[in-house]
């Protein structure tokens, strides 16, 4: 189990899901990135959700999209640009990521 660090406190957190998808170049390319840190009660505590593609995006590492609660806040990442979101459950934020991926994902496809 890996000790991190989360709004301030030491806790027993462990990752429970690292998933990485590899999007076809005609399914719009990329790849969709999936990272959750649960405690000892099942609650998740840390989460990542990515969808990176250096054809899109040079910047923040090739990351278009994506939803996280590093450095002490929750936030979305869209092309570049940070901002604090308003966090509910995680649940919704898995739902809302997924929501904006893929209107996102059908623009990508009429383009090419």
């Amino acid at each position: 189990m890996k000790k991190i660090k989360n709004n301030n406190k030491m806790s027993a957190d462990t990752l429970s899901v690292d998933e990485s998808f590899r999007l076809h170049k005609t399914k719009g390319n990329g790849i969709l990135r999936r990272q959750i840190w649960v405690n000892l009660k099942g609650e998740v505590t840390r989460y990542n959700l990515a969808y990176i593609n250096h054809n899109l995006h040079a910047g923040d590492n090739g990351r278009v999209l994506g939803y996280d609660n590093a450095h002490g806040y929750h936030h979305k990442h869209y092309m570049g640009v940070i901002q604090p979101i308003k966090f509910t459950n995680f649940q919704t934020i898995e739902e809302q990521f997924q929501s904006e991926f893929e209107v996102l994902h059908e623009q990508i496809k009429r383009k090419h």
